[in-house]
Parts: C-alpha cells; structure tokens; sequence
C-alpha cells in the first residue's frame, strides 16, 4: 500500500516551509527539490487540499494517538462508499501528489490522491489515504495488492 508521497516544491506555498516540519523533508531528485512525507517518519504528515488551501495534516492514527480513530493509515474506497467511515463525518479531500511511493516503488501521479479528513476526539484533523484493489499493471510494478485512489487516472 501506499508508504509515501513526494510534492514538488515549487507547489508548496512559501508559508508552509517556514516551518521546521516540512524544510527538514525536502530532498532532491534528478536536479528538481522536493518535500517528501513517508509513512514511518516520526510526526507522519501529508498535503492536504482542505478548506481552499494546502494544509499539513497528521496521517492515519497510530496506537495511543486516538481512542476513537481507527489505527491505520488508509481505508479502502469500499469501505467508505458502503457507510463504514460515516460516524466520522467524513471530509473528501485531494492529497497533491507528484510521486508516490509503494514497496520501494516511486511512480508519477498526475493531480493527486483522494483521501478523507476526519476529527479526532479532540476535534483535530486526520487524514487517511483511499486505497482500492490494484490493477494488474499496479501489482506487477509494486508486488502490492493494494493501490492508492488516483484522481482522474488509473496506473
């Protein structure tokens, strides 16, 4: 599944990287910087478009960061279609993506991730990436079951 994204700096707005949480992210690939948000960091964060701006928002819940939220970092898109995540009043966002990340694997995105935003017991977002059964192309690159939602294509 989906273990990372990467968002070309030059769409990050100034503001955002006046911060320590995304300066000590950016890295360089082929002569082009970056900012990359990988599931096993530290403080797990993604770009979220929410509320007609770019947000930082805190990825999936881990053990002890949430009673409420369930533990993981995605949800299937069938899941969410079928009611499984209305409880939590779930908000459709777009993850801007230009490169993501699956076993090792970094493929292009076009214009993003689809995900969901929902609060925590303490009225902080969440986001969870939405995941969907990986199309035969998808399972030979990554040897993953699992691809992330893309919006407007199909890898």
């Amino acid at each position: 599944m989906l273990r990372g994204v990467a968002l070309a700096l030059s769409e990050v707005p100034l503001e955002l990287l006046e911060g320590e949480c995304l300066r000590r992210r950016i890295c360089e690939r082929g002569g082009e910087l970056e900012v990359q948000f990988l599931l096993p960091d530290r403080e797990r964060v993604l770009p979220v478009w929410l509320d007609g701006r770019l947000q930082i928002i805190r990825w999936g819940t881990r053990r002890g960061q949430s009673r409420w939220l369930p533990c993981t970092a995605w949800s299937r898109m069938e899941t969410l279609e079928g009611g499984g995540w209305a409880a939590y009043e779930p908000i459709p966002v777009v993850i801007p993506t230009t490169l993501g990340l699956d076993r090792g694997v970094w493929f292009r995105v076009r214009e993003g991730i689809r995900g969901v935003v929902v609060r925590d017991e303490y009225g902080r977002p969440v986001v969870y990436a939405l995941v969907e059964p990986a199309t035969h192309y998808y399972k030979i690159m990554t040897r993953s079951e699992w691809m992330p939602a893309l919006v407007g294509e199909v890898i």
